[in-house]
């Protein structure tokens, strides 16, 4: 059961829009490696995991997503609140505008709608956690094009998981297990998966601190 708190993770506060600066932060709404995908992702691959702890580790990154989901379905809509004609030709934004007008619709910036096809769960764990690697690193291209307003936001996003799924833990724990041998035993699979919930529990408690004040 989910619980919903009814303010955004990180404020988002854009009042100049900007509708070609949309129609690719949409892919982190809707792309193959957005939001959307990211949460689907880790709540479905939680039930491959064979220990409790590191269920309930997997079902909080899922759910942080949906929060990181949200965030981005804001910015979209407020860089595309108010939108007159003009812009909507000269931006880029016509072909999305045509089948949604200024909706915040889940799909990728190349114009394909959100697919399951994009994300993948394997039920095998390094496989897995190769997976989440590569998605979570793609949030990198979307802040090397973004303004300085939303570079926060991106930033927050990108840095701020929960379950501590960025790439030096998750290449950490690849690593090891594949040096353990082909197939990991139980207690390297304890092990290993013990020691990235404690570095999870360091990062988070820093994260904690980092969300600005401010209305969402």
């Amino acid at each position: 059961m989910f619980v919903y708190e009814k303010k955004l993770q990180y404020p988002v506060k854009i009042s100049t829009p900007n509708p070609r600066l949309a129609s690719f932060i949409i892919s982190q709404y809707g792309g193959p490696d957005g939001e959307l995908g990211a949460s689907i992702r880790y709540l479905s691959q939680r039930y491959a995991m064979p220990y409790p702890e590191l269920k309930g580790l997997l079902t909080d990154i899922g759910t942080e997503e949906l929060g990181h989901l949200e965030m981005i379905g804001a910015i979209v809509h407020q860089l595309t609140r108010g939108l007159n004609d003009q812009q909507v030709r000269e931006g880029g934004f016509a072909p999305y505008f045509v089948d949604h007008t200024t909706g915040v619709y889940p799909t990728a910036a190349s114009g394909s709608p959100w697919n399951a096809a994009g994300i993948g769960v394997k039920g095998d764990v390094i496989c897995d956690l190769t997976e989440d690697m590569a998605a979570d690193g793609a949030l990198a291209s979307a802040r090397i094009f973004s303004p300085p307003l939303l570079s926060p936001v991106l930033r927050f996003i990108s840095c701020q998981r929960k379950g501590g799924f960025i790439l030096n833990d998750a290449i950490y724990c690849k690593n090891v297990f594949q040096n353990e041998s082909s197939t990991p035993d139980g207690a390297a699979y304890t092990r290993i998966w013990l020691e990235l919930v404690r570095r999870a529990v360091e990062r988070d408690i820093c994260l904690e601190t980092q969300v600005p004040d401010g209305d969402a």
